[in-house]
């Protein structure tokens, strides 16, 4: 019975999440995983030995964060099912970004097209942590097509993913483990020890819904009648150049699928960070490149979901 209702509210939650996004002030579960990982880190940075502080934090994050959400259902559940549904299916829902990536990257669009350089620059400011004044027209175009093919990873394939094993609950615990990787996994002086067991614990859980995500991020390109040859044999080739072993996985089926080259070299924090290039610089890239990636996106994350669903579906009834 409660994988009927499971089911039920991950494809509401993905509905809901089509209509409205992420709509400004309404309370958001992530915002409250972001103010207990700030917590946690305000009481445990001082502590001498970096790498177990960071450790701590990780346990003690996902411990508070998945254990609310978890009392929490398991009340509603005894109060009602159909309660137990409607708040299941509001997790699900802000545990998911299709439609925030998709406005606030089209934002970048509508400064490039109609906006100034210093416009654009502000608005990819809002969804990348490198320098944004580092940046020329090309390169924020680029990046702002590398956090669509990034996030339809992380905030779209990876959240499913682990609600298709364990439901809202299952989303939480991925969701709490990236959003400390994108507030303290970073290889600087102050996180370099710090938030090491948080990057590589969001390495870890992001591994296989990287990889599935490419491939459906592949079949999406057919879809979208976009080069899914090129975009399949970038992935083979280049799929494994990224700093990261997994964001590599869905910028190169992107790259190849739109037949531009990204990635290369970056400016964060002060710092210019070496990368190498994914895909072919076979043409220049163009603002329009951005609305082309919110193609993949959104055939991605509904192949996705009907995946899930059938699979469900079939558990159920088998």
């Amino acid at each position: 019975m409660l994988i009927i209702y499971q089911t039920i509210a991950i494809l509401i939650g993905y509905i809901i999440d089509q209509i409205i996004g992420d709509p400004h002030g309404f309370p958001h579960i992530v915002i409250q995983f972001g103010k207990t990982i700030s917590f946690f880190e305000n009481h445990l940075y001082g502590m001498t030995n970096k790498r177990v502080a960071g450790l701590l934090l990780v346990i003690f994050t996902l411990v508070t964060c998945t254990g609310v959400p978890a009392v929490i259902l398991a009340i509603a559940w005894h109060i009602s099912p159909a309660l137990y549904l409607i708040i299941e299916s509001i997790i699900c829902w802000q545990l998911l970004a299709v439609k925030s990536l998709r406005v606030e990257s089209s934002k970048v669009y509508d400064e490039l097209e109609h906006g100034t350089l210093e416009s654009s620059r502000n608005a990819i400011h809002m969804i990348v942590g490198r320098d944004p004044d580092a940046l020329d027209k090309t390169g924020i175009i680029k990046a702002a097509i590398e956090t669509v093919a990034e996030n339809t990873s992380d905030g779209v394939a990876a959240p499913l993913f682990y609600m298709a094993i364990g439901g809202a609950l299952g989303g939480c615990f991925y969701k709490v483990v990236n959003t400390m990787d994108s507030m303290i996994g970073y290889k600087n002086d102050k996180y370099i020890d710090f938030g090491r067991a948080a990057a590589k614990l969001d390495d870890l859980l992001n591994y296989i819904p990287s990889r599935v995500c490419a491939i459906y991020m592949i079949v999406a390109a057919k879809i979208n009648r976009l080069d899914a040859s090129r975009a399949y044999n970038v992935w083979k080739r280049d799929r494994r150049k990224h700093a990261s072993p997994n964001a590599g996985q869905t910028e190169a089926v992107m790259a190849g699928a739109l037949g531009i080259q990204l990635a290369g070299d970056a400016k964060y924090f002060g710092k210019i960070i070496k990368k190498p290039c994914l895909g072919d610089d076979l043409r220049p890239v163009m603002s329009s490149d951005i609305l082309s990636s919110h193609k993949i996106l959104n055939t991605t994350a509904l192949l996705i979901i009907i995946t899930i669903l059938i699979l469900r579906i079939l558990i159920i009834y088998l």
